[in-house]
C-alpha cells in the first residue's frame, strides 16, 4: 500500500466519525431542547394506555351482563342458543363496538394528558 492509499483510507474513516459525532451532537442538543421531563413522558405514554385499558375491561364486562341477560323470542339472537349466525353477528358487533371505544378513549386521555403537560409547562413558566 502506498501512503496515498492510507491518508484517502484513513480520511474516509475520520469524515465517517465526524458525521458520526455530528449526529450524536445533535440528538443531544435535542434532548437537552425538548421540553417534557420524564414524568411528563411517562404520563403521556402511561394515561392513555392505563385508561384504554380499564375502558376495555368494563367494556368487555358490560358486554357480557348485556349479552347473558338477554333473552328472545325462539331464533333470534339472545336466545340463548348460539348458533353460527349468532355467534358471527355477535363477534362482529363485539369487535365493532371494542374498536370505536377504544379508539375514543385512546384519543381523549390523549389529549387530556397532553393538556395536563402543557398546563404543567405553563406554570412553570410564570
Amino acid at each position: 500500500m502506498t501512503d496515498l492509499q492510507i491518508e484517502s483510507t484513513a480520511d474516509r474513516i475520520v469524515a465517517g466519525f465526524d458525521k458520526i459525532n455530528e449526529k450524536v451532537d445533535t440528538m443531544r442538543a435535542e434532548r437537552l431542547n425538548d421540553p417534557d421531563s420524564l414524568g411528563d413522558k411517562l404520563l403521556k405514554a402511561a394515561l392513555p394506555s392505563i385508561a384504554g385499558f380499564v375502558a376495555g375491561k368494563v367494556f368487555t364486562v358490560l358486554w357480557n351482563r348485556g349479552t347473558s341477560r338477554r333473552k328472545s323470542g325462539a331464533g333470534a339472537l339472545g336466545d340463548g342458543v348460539v348458533d353460527d349466525h349468532e355467534s358471527f353477528v355477535m363477534s362482529l358487533l363485539f369487535s365493532a363496538l371494542s374498536a370505536a371505544i377504544g379508539a375514543v378513549v385512546s384519543q381523549l386521555s390523549d389529549r387530556g394528558s397532553q393538556a395536563i403537560v402543557d398546563r404543567r409547562h405553563r406554570k412553570q413558566g410564570r
